[in-house]
């Protein structure tokens, strides 16, 4: 996500923050609404009583986190309309947005906007970014692991699978796995627990073309896949280098399963004690 986006989507969903007198934040549900890209209030309705019931699963009260009021509109000609509405805690948006649909980008950022107990928009990106390369590695994690169900259907053996993979690495870096391995200081690792958000989805990107191709054309042999992914991971290269970018040139990041392990952590510190209405 970009980071006039990360800032833009901040500042709406800060801008409809209200606070009870005694300091507690809320929103309301028909601002939720509309900042989560829900059209009818019908469906949002859906998800609030989901997150209702995530609420009570994780043992809080509902009545501390939703709280039913009033709202009155404005209507043609001067007249007025009181319609249903709800005071939702930060703890209840969370679970509003847990319970969206993902594929939004608002929702991807209110699951972390809402878990995170500071203001401060540089926090929420960092997060968001560290979430969105935990993300990205799950991604290659299953796209890697269908490759190799392809090979066994198609070859008959898994064996082939570390062979292919490994040559998709020399293709991708101009250097073997071992050799960046031995560049990034990696020891009983995976190398891509370490690679950068854009070189997962780089990696992603070309398996999933082979595993497209090689599920086309019926390829049958080791040699036809390795040959099929060499091409796309030089071809990734490719591009990569054109736009400036040299793949082995790049620096390791942070091993991603201790970000997994830590933002799960700091989600469950933050959401542990959630203020309430009452």
């Amino acid at each position: 996500m970009e980071t006039s986006i990360i800032y833009s989507l901040t500042e709406n969903f800060e801008s409809y923050a209200h606070q009870t007198p005694d300091g507690v934040e809320f929103w309301m549900a028909r601002d939720l609404q509309h900042l989560l890209s829900y059209a009818k209030w019908d469906n949002f309705q859906s998800v609030i009583s989901k997150a209702k019931t995530a609420c009570e699963l994780s043992g809080e009260e509902i009545l501390d986190h939703f709280a039913d009021v009033g709202k009155t509109i404005q209507m043609p000609k001067g007249a007025e309309k009181e319609i249903p509405d709800i005071m939702l805690t930060r703890y209840a948006c969370y679970l509003a947005a847990q319970n969206g649909d993902p594929r939004k980008e608002e929702i991807a950022f209110a699951q972390r906007y809402f878990a995170v107990q500071t203001r401060k928009a540089e926090l929420i990106e960092k997060k968001i970014l560290e979430h969105e390369r935990v993300q990205a590695r799950e991604k290659l994690k299953a796209t890697e692991k269908e490759l190799s169900q392809v090979i066994f259907e198609q070859t008959g053996g898994n064996q082939n699978f570390s062979l292919i993979r490994s040559k998709g690495d020399a293709a991708l870096f101009g250097k073997t796995t071992q050799q960046m391995k031995d560049k990034w200081g990696i020891t009983n690792k995976p190398l891509a627990d370490f690679m950068p958000t854009i070189l997962l989805k780089a990696k992603d990107f070309a398996t999933e073309i082979t595993i497209f191709n090689a599920k086309g054309n019926n390829m049958k042999t080791e040699s036809q896949i390795s040959k099929e992914h060499i091409t796309n991971n030089k071809s990734v290269r490719d591009t990569l280098i054109s736009r400036g970018i040299k793949p082995e040139n790049l620096s390791p990041e942070e091993d991603v399963s201790k970000i997994d392990r830590r933002l799960k952590s700091d989600e469950k510190k933050s959401l542990k004690n959630p203020k309430k209405l009452k």
